[in-house]
């Protein structure tokens, strides 16, 4: 099973049910994410591995091949056997092999906890170093919000009534080389978009 979404499939503004941890293994990228977290109901911020929380679903800030060799994807193909061939193969079945950066795809770990995985691509290719001024978070982090937002399983359930909760690691913060403060200010626009309608009610 795999769920895919972007831009013209996705709703915006469903009330935000889920809980969304902000997962930093160093102190610039923890400082950021408290930024974030102040003031935004259901965010929250754990320093440590993102594989620490029992959530329903963990990000994967991949490439658009779906390759997880570095990083944090590497841990979740150690720690997920097979996660990496579900990534591949819903990329090719649902996206020519190549999933854009600003798109997310959700794919099952093969494990209890977290039963699922959210990839959404920050770089076209395995490596690559993001410019300074990249929106790359940006896009990955609303592409992940509106899958969960909007999409729907094949059984036609919504996501976000079996993905509850989140855990998020810096998107592009690492191999991408992004700075934290420009990835949590992303992620914050990110969050504020997709909620907007429910923030101004």
């Amino acid at each position: 099973m795999c769920v895919t979404a972007d831009s013209e499939r996705s709703r915006h503004g469903a009330e935000p049910e889920l809980r969304l941890v902000l997962c930093a293994l160093d102190e610039p990228l923890a400082a950021a994410w408290n930024e974030v977290a102040d003031g935004r109901d259901g965010v929250s911020v754990h320093h440590g591995s993102v594989l620490d929380n029992r959530v329903d679903a963990v990000v994967s800030p991949a490439n658009s091949y779906g390759w997880m060799r570095g990083g944090v994807d590497a841990a979740y193909a150690n720690a997920f056997p097979d996660v990496e061939q579900q990534v591949r193969s819903a990329v090719l079945a649902y996206h020519g092999g190549e999933l854009p950066v600003g798109e997310a795809l959700l794919v099952p770990t093969g494990s209890r906890v977290p039963a699922w995985l959210i990839s959404a691509p920050t770089m076209r290719a395995p490596g690559e170093k993001l410019p300074a001024d990249t929106v790359h978070p940006y896009l990955a982090a609303r592409a992940m919000l509106r899958l969960w937002s909007g999409a729907v399983l094949d059984n036609g359930t919504p996501v976000r009534q079996v993905v509850r909760s989140i855990a998020l690691p810096g998107l592009g913060t690492g191999v991408g080389g992004a700075a934290p403060e420009l990835c949590a200010k992303q992620v914050a626009a990110a969050w504020d978009e997709v909620f907007a309608r429910a923030h101004s009610r």
